[in-house]
């Protein structure tokens, strides 16, 4: 059974910091392209990072470049979300994905989301 599981979010005041983690059991982690999410109240869930199987590729939104940094521990089975200069804007719950393509099939694994709040 895959189980992705998020934690490290809370309430943090603009301009703060808050590091997301997310641990994978029941899948070969090196085989999956990681990435975080986020969706808002009354919004759409967007995609703010992905990372490659090796960790070699990351792509954000521009809304996140130069404030959020994504990474991967292969070790560890986890995949992080660092998040700088924090806004109220990306007060949202994040969650984490885990895909796979082999051939035609499509292999996607979500988390449980985490809430992070930027408010003063």
């Amino acid at each position: 059974q895959v189980k992705l599981v998020e934690s490290g979010g809370g309430l943090v005041q603009p301009g703060g910091s808050l590091r997301l983690s997310c641990a994978a059991s029941g899948l070969t982690f090196t085989n999956y392209a990681m990435s975080w999410h986020r969706q808002a109240p009354g919004k759409e869930r967007e995609l703010v990072a992905v990372i490659s199987t090796a960790g070699g590729s990351t792509n954000y939104a521009d809304s996140v470049k130069g404030r959020f940094t994504i990474s991967r521990d292969n070790a560890k089975n986890t995949v992080y979300l660092q998040m700088n200069s924090l806004k109220p804007e990306d007060t949202a719950v994040y969650y984490c994905n885990a895909r796979q393509y082999i051939g035609t099939q499509t292999y996607n694994y979500w988390g449980q989301g985490t809430q992070v709040t930027v408010s003063s």
